[in-house]
């Protein structure tokens, strides 16, 4: 696939993701979620990361809350190496984790703050 919003949404989510995951990715997809890999990068990265509306900083600061609320745990990790990446500071993390638990629900806010913590944690190591 090669649409100019294929190559703006794979530039987008390097940019957040970082290049090993977006390439790993892409390199385990097989016939079966090749489709889904290539439609995930023109659309939700090419669509919606790319449109200089909005920066990636505050997408990502949305997508904390939202993932969150979905309970999408595994996707929220990711999300939250992106918000890093996207330059979200520590305080700023802890802050929006602190509105994850006060309209997602405690629950939320504690497995947001286990993932995190792991997180920052393995950054800090090296």
């Amino acid at each position: 696939m090669s649409s100019e919003l294929f190559e703006k949404g794979l530039a987008a989510r390097k940019a957040v993701l970082g290049e090993e995951y977006v390439e790993r990715n892409l390199a385990q997809a097989d016939d079966f979620n090749r489709p889904f890999q290539e439609m995930v990068t023109e659309f939700c990265w090419g669509f919606g990361w790319a449109d200089d509306a909005l920066s990636f900083r505050d997408r990502s600061l949305i997508n904390l809350g939202l993932i969150a609320a979905l309970g999408r745990m595994e996707e929220w990790e990711i999300h939250f190496r992106g918000a890093i990446q996207n330059g979200l500071t520590r305080e700023e993390l802890r802050a929006v984790l602190h509105q994850i638990s006060i309209y997602a629900g405690i629950p939320a806010g504690v497995s947001c703050f286990r993932i995190a913590r792991r997180v920052l944690a393995e950054i800090d190591a090296g």
